[in-house]
């Protein structure tokens, strides 16, 4: 068998592999919009629930839901940057950080239900934040912490140290060298774990549960110490609490979550290309 022949195996059989990826995801969104469609309407969007949820919109959820997103950016964000910052540009190699990486490696992977009963004890029975849309950011982040720490190390990593070199060279401080040499040439990947982090916490439904939020609030929040709906929470609810409500509606909420984390990740693609291009000029 030639070389040819056999590179030609080699990339057709990862175009299927792509291709049988693929399907599910377009199968899953084509019956979503069969079934979820007609429910899309201007008023199921900008109109609060009635009814207990068998009528109305769902516009509390979208805020509530755009709210925990919201907040669980501000604390899993700088939190996981700066970990990664220490861990790559400050702490010796011992067994100390190795301890602190396994630690990371094996938050990753805890079920987000353990979450939602740590920030049950923690946020809102210990520190007394209630049930609430920060004690739900808290706990949100914290679930996000691990793989924005994780990705935020490996792009920092991967800064070649010819960078950092010429910097200090130069007469930088080892905190500007950070700042202003390593940083943003990391941040596009930086940026894309936070893509993934952030994705997964705005469909989750067990922590929220737990420490934030409620089946049927038809107004806003007045403040970060109030309950809310969510997306993920509401779809739960639709779908197996409450009775008799319209499969369309269920379906219709599982659209807008769903464009919702796309529209999250296409902000996040956007800002880390033109990071991207900026380093490259």
């Amino acid at each position: 068998m030639s070389r040819k022949l056999k590179e030609k195996i080699g990339f057709g059989s990862l175009a299927v592999c792509t291709f049988l990826a693929i399907i599910p995801v377009l199968l899953i969104i084509a019956y979503l919009i069969y079934v979820g469609g007609p429910a899309i309407t201007w008023e199921f969007i900008t109109q609060p629930p009635h009814g207990f949820l068998k009528e109305g919109g769902i516009f509390p959820a979208i805020i509530g839901t755009l709210g925990l997103t919201t907040g669980t950016i501000i604390v899993a964000l700088p939190l996981g940057i700066g970990t990664a910052i220490y861990l790559v540009e400050y702490s010796k190699q011992n067994f100390f950080t190795t301890l602190i990486r396994i630690a990371i490696i094996n938050l990753a992977g805890v079920p987000s239900v353990v979450y939602g009963l740590f920030g049950l004890g923690l946020f809102v029975l210990m520190l007394n934040f209630g049930r609430s849309l920060v004690a739900g950011a808290l706990t949100l982040g914290f679930l996000t912490l691990p793989v924005i720490i994780s990705a935020a190390e490996e792009a920092l990593i991967a800064v070649p140290d010819d960078y950092r070199n010429a910097s200090l060279a130069l007469g930088a401080t080892h905190w500007q060298t950070i700042s202003r040499i390593v940083l943003p040439t990391a941040m596009p990947s930086i940026l894309t774990g936070a893509i993934l982090g952030i994705g997964r916490a705005a469909g989750e439904t067990a922590p929220i549960m737990f420490t934030c939020a409620a089946i049927y609030i038809p107004s806003l929040p007045n403040s970060i110490f109030d309950q809310v709906m969510a997306l993920p929470y509401h779809l739960y609810a639709v779908a197996t609490q409450v009775p008799n409500v319209p499969e369309s509606k269920a379906f219709g909420a599982a659209i807008v979550l769903i464009a919702i984390v796309c529209g999250l990740n296409l902000i996040a693609i956007i800002i880390r290309t033109k990071m991207r291009l900026k380093n490259t000029r």
